[in-house]
């Protein structure tokens, strides 16, 4: 086995010591780290996680402290069985709220040889070319019975219409509430960009705002994902990310991408932002191919959604592909741009890697 250093203690994959040598006069902790990761699976990847137990004589979330790990990606769709170990690469640090003395962990996943396993769409996006970026991450899901139904949804039939559920107050027009305030907290606790949540036009539906600069966003819409995936199953509900969990005359979840970047916060400009909207429906179909899975069932042109089949913008236009804010037309038009497009298990290392992408390519063109 090949021992690696963490600090000043050393451990291999399993934690057997490499040297027995005491360590007198120094108090170690246990630490429980959260590793988590991307998984191989298609459409959507899942999240996967494990705990490591490390023994430090002082930590607070540095990364550089922790020690790379690895899993067995025959199980994740991510190795074959002859040659299994894919390797984790800490890349952010977050205080775990439910446990003592623990961290989560988001991780990288990497080849033997050093190199981006072909998963890791972390690494897809260039530090460099995001720098300055903004993210402010809508994330809509529904609360699910374990028969399939809405939490909310009377047995064998439907609750009444749309149109009282949002931002709604009551017995009879929420569901899922504590749930919802829980993993708020542990959010909060968590040190997360997390700025609202509300319920949503469909009963059992909600969303939580996420926002970041630069790849943190995504780190952080990847870790209060995963929060709200613990959270449910204290309450043993299922949580559902996909964009038209139920087909009919009901809303779909989105993961709308709020944006912004240095030049359009501080000049912008009416002519700049639609040379930017034009460098987006150039890419129209290139940004729907990184934008989650399903999503052709949600965009249809209805139920606050532009149709996948053209790209639109306008202004306070939640039908549109992109919305272009009020406050950024009343700005001068500087600010910031809404894409409405992703849908609520869109990958946000892509999403982000699209936007920045189209960005840079407009705005040098």
């Amino acid at each position: 086995m090949i021992p690696f250093k963490m600090g000043r203690v050393e451990d291999c994959h399993h934690g057997f010591p490499v040297t027995k040598e005491k360590r007198k006069g120094v108090n170690f902790m246990h630490y429980k780290l959260e590793y988590l990761w991307l998984d191989g699976y298609k459409p959507i990847a899942n999240l996967r996680s494990k705990t490591k137990i490390v023994e430090l004589d002082d930590f607070n979330g540095e990364v550089e402290k922790l020690p790379e790990w690895n899993f067995d990606g025959s199980s994740t769709d991510q190795a074959e069985g002859g040659n299994s170990e894919v390797i984790l690469k800490p890349v952010r640090v977050y205080p775990d709220p439910e446990r003592k003395n623990g961290y989560l962990v988001v991780a990288e996943t990497f080849k033997p040889d050093g190199t981006p396993h072909e998963t890791n769409t972390r690494a897809m996006v260039s530090t460099e070319a995001a720098k300055g970026f903004w993210f402010g991450f809508e994330q809509e899901y529904v609360l699910m019975e374990p028969s399939g139904r809405p939490i909310g949804f009377p047995d064998g039939g439907y609750p009444e219409p749309q149109g009282p559920y949002y931002c709604a107050v009551g017995y009879q027009y929420v569901a899922g509430r504590k749930l919802v305030e829980e993993h708020l907290e542990a959010c909060l606790a968590a040190g997360l960009g997390i700025t609202g949540v509300n319920a949503e036009v469909m009963l059992g539906q909600w969303e939580f705002q996420c926002f970041g600069k630069d790849l943190k966003a995504a780190d952080d819409l990847m870790v209060a994902r995963y929060l709200l995936f613990r959270t449910s199953e204290k309450y043993k509900v299922q949580l559902e990310l996909h964009p038209k969990p139920i087909s009919g005359d009901w809303n779909g979840s989105g993961m709308h991408a709020n944006f912004s970047w240095p030049y359009l916060r501080d000049v912008g400009g009416e002519d700049y932002i639609k040379k930017i909207l034009a460098g987006f429906e150039k890419n129209h179909e290139e940004h729907l191919a990184e934008y989650g899975a399903f999503n052709e069932l949600r965009l249809t042109g209805r139920h606050e959604t532009a149709s996948m089949e053209k790209f639109t913008y306008g202004v306070a236009d939640r039908g549109a592909s992109i919305r272009i804010p009020i406050f950024t037309v009343q700005d001068d038009w500087k600010g910031y741009l809404e894409d409405r497009r992703p849908a609520s298990n869109a990958d946000p290392y892509r999403v982000v890697n699209r936007i920045v992408s189209t960005v840079n390519e407009a705005h040098n063109s």
